[in-house]
């Protein structure tokens, strides 16, 4: 990405934030709301998470605008692992944002899972049900009842389709809390399949390889590291970089800057309010915590 900045002009205080109940989360699904009172156009570079992100435009009038690799998507939109350069703006006044967990998007996108690297229209993935699903969203009284709402829309695609192998399901999370240091040759012992079987059903399940999977988790816990301050070097002892080369390395390979440009990525910066829990700095959010002032 060419660049972590927006607008001179732009601040987060202007964006509220709302995070759903602990009780109605769903495995592996992710949720928060964002309510714009900013006067300028937002221009954000993404930085790349372990997840599939949901970018629910609800906004009235321009809304949303994904640029990458020289294509441009407006309103809503779902963004797979690894989306390269990307940046996120527009006027937006309301947006839901969406993470799945490769396991989880498998199910509630079906085949469109698949999606590395890519961006597209929330309508070319769901056809109609999106347009549905931002009407039932943009019409509810709270963000409590809109949190609702998408807890229904989800589960029920959660529901309808068949899972991920076990096994496959299981390597993923013990990538996610190993934060990405554990050994496909290990994986594969734990479960009980030849590293051959887990590569393939891996990847053809989850669009991603189980090596890609353990860099792209092990480069996030490194981002967030980094986003909190601490130094560069210590960074990559703790994250299980060679050396901190290492680690500049795996930074550019993913987002095309230095270490100290995504120390100050916007996108990072929301993190400790809008996800709490991949936060290595702030408390978990109190259930229907809103965050109006994130100064």
């Amino acid at each position: 990405m060419p660049s972590t900045g927006t607008p001179p002009d732009w601040d987060w205080a202007w964006v509220d934030v709302a995070v759903p109940r602990p009780s109605g989360q769903l495995p592996g699904v992710s949720m928060a709301g964002f309510g714009s009172r900013a006067p300028a156009v937002a221009d954000i570079a993404m930085v790349a998470h372990p997840s599939v992100t949901l970018l629910v435009d609800l906004s009235e009038g321009e809304g949303i605008v994904c640029r990458t690799r020289g294509r441009h998507e407006r309103g809503s939109v779902a963004v797979g692992l690894l989306p390269g350069d990307l940046r996120a703006g527009g006027r937006v006044g309301e947006c839901l944002q969406i993470r799945l967990e490769p396991v989880a998007a498998a199910a509630v996108l079906g085949a469109s899972a698949e999606l590395s690297g890519m961006v597209v229209s929330l309508e070319d993935v769901w056809g109609r049900d999106a347009g549905r699903a931002e009407d039932r969203l943009r019409a509810a009284a709270s963000w409590d009842e809109r949190f609702t709402i998408a807890a229904e829309i989800l589960g029920r695609r959660l529901s309808a389709r068949p899972r991920v192998d076990p096994e496959v399901a299981h390597t993923w999370r013990r990538t996610l809390t190993s934060r990405g240091r554990m050994r496909v040759d290990g994986l594969a012992d734990e479960v009980g399949w030849s590293r051959k079987r887990l590569w393939s059903r891996f990847r053809s399940q989850l669009g991603i390889t189980p090596k890609r999977a353990a860099r792209l988790v092990r480069f996030d816990h490194a981002a967030h590291l980094l986003a909190a301050g601490h130094p560069a070097a210590d960074v990559a002892t703790r994250s299980g970089y060679v050396d901190q080369s290492h680690l500049h390395r795996e930074v550019k390979t993913f987002t095309g800057l230095t270490p100290t440009a995504v120390a100050a990525a916007p996108w990072l910066a929301i993190d400790d309010v809008a996800w709490p829990a991949s936060s290595p700095t702030r408390r978990p959010a109190e259930a229907g915590e809103r965050f109006p002032d994130l100064r």
